[in-house]
């Protein structure tokens, strides 16, 4: 089995509890939920779910783009929502990062979310073999 990895993205969120940014399996990686917090401040970016969708997958960009990987390398996405009536306009810009063969997702809509946020992303992607070989951006 594989060595499992945690990974420590300096241009994304850091963590607001007890858990990784990501996690590197092998050629995986699995993307921890990505609020649309801004890196730098830790604070909530924008008060409409347009500007926090965009937040959140620049921030799981972040991610991939430290482990040498792009949203192209990304397999499978969950996407929670505070109101399932943001479905549309979530998905206009969700359309935006992933124009060619998007991967799996999952919607689901959820009371709740941290710092108040209409929407976090999770994200599971293969690392391109060249630089998962390389240990790049692992804690």
């Amino acid at each position: 089995m594989a060595d499992k990895v945690a990974v420590d993205c300096p241009n994304a969120p850091k963590a607001l509890g007890p858990y990784s940014q990501a996690i590197k399996v092998g050629d995986m990686v699995y993307i921890s939920g990505q609020l649309p917090l801004d890196p730098r401040t830790g604070e909530l970016c924008d008060p409409d779910i347009e500007g926090q969708t965009r937040r959140a997958l620049d921030n799981v960009r972040a991610i991939l783009e430290f482990m040498g990987a792009a949203t192209a390398s990304v397999i499978k996405t969950t996407v929670y929502l505070v109101s399932l009536a943001d479905f549309d306009l979530m998905n206009e810009v969700y359309a935006e990062f992933f124009p060619y063969c998007p991967p799996a997702r999952a919607v689901v809509e959820v009371a709740a979310l941290p710092k108040g946020a209409f929407i976090e992303i999770e994200a599971i992607a293969q690392i391109p073999r060249v630089e998962a070989s390389k240990g790049q951006g692992l804690a």
